[in-house]
C-alpha cells in the first residue's frame, strides 16, 4: 500500500522540517558516520534531505513519511569519488529530552550489504 502524500502527523510526533540529525554511532569504514550531519526537509508527508560529514561528500535522499515510518532512497558520493545507493526504512520516534531519533533499517541498492543504525537530532 502507498502511503498518503497527505497524511496528517499525530500531534505526538513532529515535523522533521528543519532538523539536523547525525548518526549516534560510525558504520563500516567509508560510510555514514557520528561526524556526518542530516539537514532535513518535510512538506505534505514528502521527505528529502541534504546530508555531508566524515567519509560522505555529498549525500541526498528523498521519500515518503506515513506516520511515524519514512520511506526512502538515498544516494551519496564519498571522499574517494566513488558513489553508492540504497534503501532505507525509519521508525520516527521522540526521546524524553524531546528531540527526534530515527531508527533505521538499511539496504544498499549499489553495491552488497545492509544493516541497521540510529541517528539522533542535533541540539
Amino acid at each position: 500500500m502507498r502511503p498518503s502524500l497527505t497524511t496528517p502527523l499525530p500531534s505526538s510526533l513532529p515535523s522533521l522540517d528543519g532538523l539536523v540529525l547525525a548518526p549516534v554511532a560510525d558504520q563500516a569504514p567509508g560510510q555514514v558516520g557520528t561526524r556526518t550531519r542530516f539537514a532535513y526537509h518535510e512538506k505534505d508527508g514528502v521527505i528529502w534531505a541534504e546530508y555531508a560529514g566524515g567519509d560522505v561528500e555529498r549525500g541526498h535522499l528523498v521519500g515518503t513519511r506515513d506516520g511515524d515510518r519514512l520511506d526512502f532512497r538515498y544516494v551519496q558520493l564519498k571522499r574517494d569519488g566513488s558513489t553508492s545507493s540504497g534503501h532505507c526504512v525509519s521508525r520516527v520516534a521522540v526521546l524524553a529530552d524531546g528531540r527526534v531519533r530515527l531508527e533505521e533499517r538499511w539496504e544498499w541498492e549499489s553495491q552488497p550489504g545492509s544493516g541497521t543504525s540510529v541517528v539522533e537530532q542535533v541540539t
